[in-house]
């Protein structure tokens, strides 16, 4: 926008007093956002949280000196211009509204919906910027504010405007349409945000639908029942366009057989090969609206394949990391326009008092705008800001570096910023790293930041992928393996084993809670997955994810059941049903059989499998009771199988299991432990490898002379002189209390030392005799000396619960050989 002062109180039917010439390009509604007061005015709107008037001399301080508001404060400093309005917010409105009217945007995109609002829109902004002039809402700016601030951003040369739209009260969708009334409008998800004004999910729809009024054409999701049966139902009079997995909709995806093979999509015209799209169901009807609305702007379809395959994730938050040198490093290297750009300069003031400011910014990618106009305003952003240094890297920005009033660094690409010396001097500054994200800044911030615990745990993906193939070696070709990714997977990870595990012919995965599995599934991991423990306020996460419940009871099912009808789900459902065959824990009796089948013949369920655990597969001692188990289970699983449709697998070994009882493995086996290279089974331990390695390294190494006590409590006291290693690892790590006082032993060097003095929150002590160890050495809590089998037994535990013990503060760091 760019209006004076007296065109904004004409449009807005507002007084004015002061200098009616004053240039407005920007209105600012937040006094921590004010990073520039050029062409600057405030809006002093009232809210929930605050009242903006109490701002006022904030904004003036700030250098501010066009200010919006319904009175003058009784002290009116020096040279202000008062633009005076009844109601500030319908101010916002009413300029924003005149303002689009004013440009006439060839095309405007509405997005409304509970979720998925930004994700869509910053992903047709990625498809389209290189096709046309795109101007979009920043960030998720959809509220009563953050819509008509997103339209004033538009100008006469702009092709397409992208807009979200959201409300979180009844009333708000009309205010919202006398801002804006969007050529296309897309609905994206219907669902629990927002919806505690709402009487239930109806209303809360309809009040999202009044968006589309004067739509000409609505793209849905069809998916979802009552999205498709209102929208059929109130616009017969225009374009619909739905998108889903179902039949009935307009662009429909269908799931190939194979799981490496592309996915096929009916488009409106045609039909295009899509081999991205193995994604969690919420990120698969993103892309679908993605795809819907890129094939009625008539993108071509090879165009259309191509821009898909290119998405990349959609990150919404900054992070700030401590780093060397006492410097502060803010990484917003995910993606670069001027609106993100202007948050991010906005953002530094909230970043402590560092002496130095500096700079690291890219190329803007994918633009339709003439370089030197658009490097013109990035460098009168910068400018602003005053940078002791900046960094710029890229062919086109490092042409326009003569626009930038600091020292100026240019590069080519980030590699050979990361050999200059000066970059490596930078001390005790905030260094925003600011760019697109084919420049992999975040190498960059890798190299900055601290690190500041010295304590790993080590994770060998080739040796999991060895021990996996090893159990694979007692089992038929055609049976299929679940491997258990609980308690983060065993304490090694969230994603990071699944998503390797998940390349290499794995079957299913397991995981404890919902939360467990909802975050595989935001991580691209898209085996089926079981839930051994389905709470009730984790259903509709379960099914929004497709994540597939253990039912052991008929509570449980029926809970689940009343779940599945709340969400209009019209598929049967896979479930997996647990049978009690002696653990004594969970599952399905041979009495509760019957009344079960009549449950699952009524209704819409697929039993995926069925299931039991056996409590001694690791105990030569108990094959007796083991083998009354798993003929107890093959009874009840036949009964179960002889009256259902579903061809489900069954499966009750464990690791154990698997090479202590391999003529029961039915069509399906369960590995966890396994994988990490633990067995109690002798003949197979020489197979294994290990898969762990906890480590971490002397801090310090200090004489303890005879007499002398050493930590906490004085309860070790030297017998003879002798040398002391700090490590830099304790309770806080993972490491019991009870290992004090040489109940427990680190490796160093491949020999054994014992713990001495009570072991501490981030750190333990060691006896080193006087063997001629060096500060900084290597220290190795588990691995090879000691093993976990030796540490396990050290802390009178089993390796589960050493592993799921270590501390999230400990870095994971994973390795191929």
């Amino acid at each position: 926008m760019e209006y004076t002062a007296h065109e904004l109180a004409l449009i807005t039917d507002s007084e004015i007093l002061g200098n009616k010439t004053e240039k407005i390009k920007q209105l600012i509604f937040d006094t921590r956002l004010i990073f520039s007061a050029k062409n600057n005015a405030f809006i002093a709107l009232k809210t929930t949280k605050a009242n903006g008037a109490q701002y006022i001399q904030e904004a003036i301080e700030k250098g501010i000196r066009v200010i919006i508001c319904t009175e003058i404060p009784l002290v009116t400093p020096y040279k202000i211009t008062w633009i005076i309005t009844q109601d500030t917010h319908g101010f916002l409105r009413k300029l924003a509204h005149q303002h689009l009217q004013k440009i006439s945007l060839p095309k405007t995109i509405g997005i409304t919906g509970s979720n998925g609002k930004t994700i869509v829109k910053e992903w047709l902004y990625q498809c389209l910027s290189d096709e046309m002039r795109v101007v979009k809402s920043p960030k998720s700016y959809n509220s009563q504010i953050g819509l008509p601030i997103s339209i004033l951003k538009a100008n006469e040369k702009d092709d397409l405007g992208i807009f979200e739209v959201g409300i979180s009260l009844p009333g708000e969708m009309e205010k919202q349409v006398e801002v804006f009334s969007p050529h296309i409008g897309i609905f994206t998800h219907l669902g629990s945000a927002h919806s505690e004004h709402f009487k239930n999910e109806k209303e809360l729809l309809k009040e999202k639908l009044k968006l589309f009024k004067n739509s000409e054409v609505i793209i849905y999701n069809g998916d979802h029942p009552l999205i498709n049966h209102e929208i059929r139902k109130v616009f017969t009079n225009k374009i619909l366009i739905s998108y889903g997995t179902y039949a009935h909709n307009d662009i429909l995806i269908e799931k190939p057989a194979g799981q490496d093979k592309a996915f096929k999509i009916k488009l409106l015209d045609g039909t295009i090969d899509v081999p991205f799209i193995h994604q969690d169901q919420a990120t698969l009807h993103n892309a679908l609206a993605v795809i819907a609305t890129l094939n009625l702007l008539h993108i071509p379809h090879p165009k259309i394949v191509e821009k898909i395959n290119h998405l990349y994730p959609v990150e919404m938050r900054m992070e700030s990391v401590k780093g060397q040198r006492e410097n502060l490093i803010i990484n917003d290297s995910y993606n670069l326009d001027l609106d993100s750009l202007k948050i991010a300069l906005s953002t530094l003031r909230q970043y402590g008092n560092k002496s130095k400011k500096v700079l690291v910014l890219t190329d803007i990618m994918n633009v339709k705008d003439h370089p030197r106009r658009i490097y013109s305003i990035v460098a009168e952003l910068v400018n602003e800001q005053s940078f002791d240094q900046i960094y710029l890297i890229g062919e086109k920005i490092t042409g326009f570096a003569h626009l930038f009033r600091s020292e100026i660094f240019t590069f080519e690409n980030i590699k050979e910023l990361l050999k200059n010396n000066s970059f490596k001097n930078i001390e005790n500054a905030i260094i925003l790293l600011k760019g697109a994200r084919k420049f992999e800044l975040e190498t960059l911030k890798k190299e900055l930041e601290l690190q500041s615990h010295d304590t790993i745990l080590e994770i060998n993906l080739n040796a999991i992928l060895h021990n996996i193939n090893v159990h694979k070696s007692f089992l038929k070709p055609k049976t299929k393996v679940m491997a258990m990714v609980k308690a983060y997977s065993y304490g090694l990870g969230g994603h990071e084993i699944a998503e390797f595990i998940q390349h290499h012919n794995i079957d299913y995965l397991t995981v404890a809670y919902a939360d467990e599995g909802v975050n595989l599934r935001k991580n691209k991991i898209t085996l089926p997955i079981m839930v051994m423990n389905p709470e009730l306020n984790s259903y509709d996460n379960i099914i929004e994810y497709e994540l597939e419940p253990e039912i052991y009871s008929f509570k449980v099912l029926d809970l689940f059941l009343e779940a599945l009808k709340k969400k209009g789900i019209q598929e049967k459902y896979p479930i997996h049903i647990k049978l009690e065959t002696g653990m004594h824990r969970l599952g399905f009796h041979r009495d509760d059989l019957d009344k079960l089948l009549l449950k699952i013949k009524g209704n819409k369920l697929k039993v995926a499998s069925i299931f039991t655990h056996l409590s001694s597969t690791d105990d030569p001692k108990e094959r007796a009771y083991t083998l009354e188990q798993i003929k107890l289970y093959t009874e009840n699983s036949d009964y179960l199988l002889a009256e259902i449709e579903d061809q489900a697998l069954r499966h009750c070994l464990n690791s154990q299991g698997i090479t202590n009882y391999p003529e029961y493995q039915f069509d399906m086996v369960r590995i966890g432990i396994g994988m990490l290279g633990y067995t109690s089974n002798p003949a197979i331990k020489p197979l294994l490898q290990n898969a762990v390695c906890f480590k971490t390294i002397i801090t310090q190494i200090s004489p303890l002379y005879a007499g002398e006590s050493l930590g906490y409590n004085r309860s070790f006291k030297a017998k003879k002189n002798t040398r002391i290693a700090t490590i830099a690892v304790g309770y806080a790590d993972g490491i019991p209390r009870s290992l004090s006082n040489g109940r427990g032993f680190v490796g160093i060097k491949g020999k054994l030392y014992p713990i001495q003095g009570n072991i501490c929150m981030d750190m333990l002590m060691v006896d080193l005799g006087q063997d001629p160890i060096q500060e900084g050495e290597e220290v190795i809590i588990f691995n090879g000396n000691p093993c976990l089998e030796q540490f396990s037994q050290y802390c009178k535990t089993i390796p589960y619960e050493v592993l799921t013990s270590i501390s999230q503060r400990v870095k994971r760091v994973y390795i191929k050989d």
